[in-house]
């Protein structure tokens, strides 16, 4: 496993080593040994999954209790992965980095706790798995509108479209509106 540092602190690009022949690919997604060695000991107690199709938005998300650390991929389809940090003591706090996670390029990202994470799905639809270090607690959810300007997320929306966007995710809250962490 390649862990790539980011801009952001704490934020890993991961590549797993893939073997691949005619009969198709294997790879190791997670081996708790392997994370411990590059210096991550993480306790994983949920694992979710979605599936979205073309042009959905999801997020950007974050819990204020129970803040949970991630380790996200895609595993059908393609997305613009994006995390921003909103940790106070951070030199990188409001800003934001996304990545491209596709079931063709096996990349992962290691979101620690204190980013707000969200995708766009640029395929016809794409499964997407993530890895919990807590468990969810809806009730300190919170939503950072993904179009903040003062954030400025690049997201690769198509010129003149608008993303598909849940409720909640069309009420996100404007960056000075939101509550941070130390």
């Amino acid at each position: 496993m390649k862990f790539e540092a980011t801009p952001l602190q704490g934020v890993y690009l991961l590549q797993p080593r893939v073997f691949g022949d005619s009969r198709g690919f294997f790879l190791e997604s997670w081996n708790a040994q392997t994370f411990r060695d590059a210096g991550f000991d993480l306790e994983f107690v949920q694992d979710n999954q979605s599936r979205s199709a073309r042009g959905i938005l999801r997020g950007m998300h974050y819990q204020t209790t129970q803040p949970q650390g991630k380790l996200v991929r895609v595993t059908a389809g393609e997305v613009f992965d994006v995390v921003v940090d909103l940790r106070r003591s951070s030199p990188t706090l409001g800003q934001w980095y996304g990545a491209t996670l596709s079931a063709d390029n096996h990349s992962m990202l290691w979101i620690p706790p204190g980013f707000a994470h969200g995708f766009y799905v640029v395929s016809d639809y794409a499964d997407f798995q993530y890895k919990c270090t807590d468990f969810y607690h809806p009730e300190s959810e919170v939503c950072l509108a993904w179009d903040d300007p003062s954030v400025g997320i690049e997201w690769p929306v198509p010129p003149g479209e608008q993303p598909l966007l849940s409720g909640k995710d069309s009420s996100g809250l404007k960056w000075d509106d939101l509550p941070l962490f130390d």
